[in-house]
């Protein structure tokens, strides 16, 4: 199956957008391991809306929380040849705004931020499948099965005050490793991916205390339907499964986290180079981890086309 080169950016748009929201929390993100010609660019603006249990750390030690919280994400991305393998790397800036209110030690308690939340730094590289190919070589390429690794970071550059219980940053280094594989059947696509989270300790908790979490794993599983009569348009249905994470504040042990994730994505065409992702995120059943609703509008505008090659004159 030949891919026209117009629907390329269609196709990868948001494949690149591994950091949505918080890296570290079970996100839903199908289409990660689509392959993309080599000096494709992505430019990515996104606002969301969460209500319900959002904690920017899971350790907190807060009860019965309800929170209606913002956010605006900025983010770009390039695709990228590494010795002949198909990879991609990119940066995201997310903004939030919020307000929260629960329980601390039998005591009511509210308060609200706005600010910068981590910046995430995103690398990934497929394997097996989806080798490096040039704009050109691209238009030949057809997808099949393949298997990519990715690794996403969180900086701790946000907001953080370290004598308040809610901040919008974490205050620590968070490494999300995925491994990731990816099977195409027609106008369908399989995939499944697993990693865990890895936590630096963060030794200004809450004026001195030191907090420390164990890794948390998460498995999740996607199907994608591109549309036959709308080629560009494409949807997603996705389920995700977590746990572990189990977090130490001055040596009094937490429970793990566990919590089962599931959610809905429409892909749409906008113009030539523009799209528009409508993402919805329920926490279909939690246990200590951050349960809420969540709606997600992602714009993309990718470039980086390839030019027409130069006349030569003859002698």
């Amino acid at each position: 199956m030949r891919v026209p080169l117009a629907r390329v950016r269609w196709l990868t748009m948001l494949s690149l957008l591994v950091v949505a929201g918080r890296v570290g929390a079970q996100e839903l993100e199908p289409r990660s391991l689509q392959n993309s010609p080599v000096g494709l660019n992505f430019l990515l603006g996104g606002v969301g809306y969460a209500r319900g249990n959002v904690l920017v750390d899971a350790a907190l030690p807060l009860e019965d929380v309800t929170a209606d919280v913002g956010t605006l994400l900025l983010g770009a991305f390039r695709s990228i040849g590494i010795f002949g393998m198909n990879g991609r790397i990119g940066v995201v800036l997310p903004f939030a705004t919020g307000s929260w209110k629960g329980t601390l030690a039998g005591i009511d308690t509210s308060t609200s931020r706005t600010g910068l939340a981590d910046p995430g730094v995103v690398l990934g590289l497929n394997f097996i499948g989806a080798p490096a190919l040039s704009f050109q070589d691209f238009r030949t390429y057809r997808q099949r099965t393949v298997v990519g690794i990715q690794l996403a970071t969180l900086i701790p550059l946000g907001q953080y005050y370290p004598d308040r219980l809610i901040n919008l940053s974490s205050h620590r280094w968070a490494f999300t490793p995925r491994l990731g594989i990816s099977q195409a059947l027609g106008r369908w696509d399989l995939e499944a991916y697993a990693g865990a989270t890895f936590f630096t300790r963060n030794g200004e908790y809450l004026g001195g205390g030191v907090l420390t979490q164990d890794p948390f794993y998460q498995v999740q599983g996607h199907l994608v339907y591109t549309f036959r009569e709308y080629p560009s348009w494409w949807a997603a249905a996705s389920v995700g499964y977590g746990w572990g994470g189990r977090a130490s504040i001055d040596g009094v042990e937490k429970d793990p986290l566990k919590n089962t994730r599931v959610s809905a994505l429409l892909r749409i065409p906008l113009a030539r180079s523009h799209g528009l992702k409508l993402v919805y995120i329920n926490g279909l059943s939690t246990r200590l981890g951050a349960d809420f609703d969540t709606f997600q509008a992602v714009y993309s505008y990718t470039f980086g086309a390839p030019r027409p090659p130069a006349k030569v004159e003859p002698r």
